[in-house]
């Protein structure tokens, strides 16, 4: 049997329970209180950026659901802050940096260049592995981001890649937070090239589906080369 309003109301209760230990505005409360699906959750691909200690990327320093609350409530008062991502089932949220990340990549110097790392992996056991590269984080002082990318994948996206994975997907809010970046900039930093090669591969291998744009793909090299991931 299935009872998907009592599944709302428990989510609803464990959300408010969450809001009432934390110093979060009356709009978060309010927000919680007359919603009944949220717009977005915390996708369990994500999960690892708030559980895992030795995560390479951004880690957020705040529980699952208050972050979510927050992410809702900026897009409940900034309704057209949806911004276009590289699919149509892709979306940005662009938000200030509330959680103090730090920025996961940094300029390349000849200086940095010596400490330049690379192995072949795959973020989880079914994936393809595919080549990465990295320097140390302790190589360079910390600095915190200005803001967070909110990447977002629609629910049926979601569905499908869980699908082709053999993993459940029993959450029926509109989209999921699939990954949040640090960055000191308002827009989408393109994401590496061997991502858009791994996506391009099929979800069956852990991407997308999506095919490579050409121009987007030249760009993300440019940007690449002159930078590099911190972990």
């Amino acid at each position: 049997l299935s009872f998907p309003v009592l599944g709302v109301r428990m989510r609803t209760r464990a959300l408010l329970h969450v809001l009432a230990a934390s110093p979060l505005s009356s709009q978060l409360r309010s927000l919680a209180m007359s919603a009944t699906t949220p717009a977005l959750v915390v996708d369990p691909f994500c999960f690892r950026q708030f559980d895992d200690g030795e995560y390479a990327g951004t880690r957020i320093a705040m529980g699952k659901d208050e972050f979510a609350a927050r992410a809702n409530a900026h897009l409940a008062a900034h309704p057209g802050c949806l911004v276009e991502g590289y699919a149509p089932f892709c979306k940005h949220i662009f938000m200030e940096n509330c959680v103090g990340a730090t920025l996961p990549y940094v300029a390349l110097t000849s200086e940095l260049e010596p400490l330049v790392r690379s192995a072949y992996e795959a973020r989880n056991d079914k994936e393809l592995p595919v080549l990465a590269r990295w320097i140390p984080a302790s190589a360079v002082a910390p600095k915190v981001a200005k803001y967070l990318d909110l990447i977002l994948y629609s629910r049926e996206q979601l569905r499908k890649e869980a699908a082709a994975m053999g993993e459940p997907d029993h959450d029926d809010a509109p989209w999921g937070i699939i990954s949040v970046k640090a960055q000191d900039e308002p827009t989408e930093i393109l994401m590496n090239p061997i991502t858009m090669m791994r996506n391009a591969l099929g979800v069956e291998h852990g991407g997308s589906g999506v095919a490579i744009d050409r121009d987007k793909y030249s760009a993300s090299v440019a940007f690449w080369q002159k930078h590099v991931v911190l972990r």
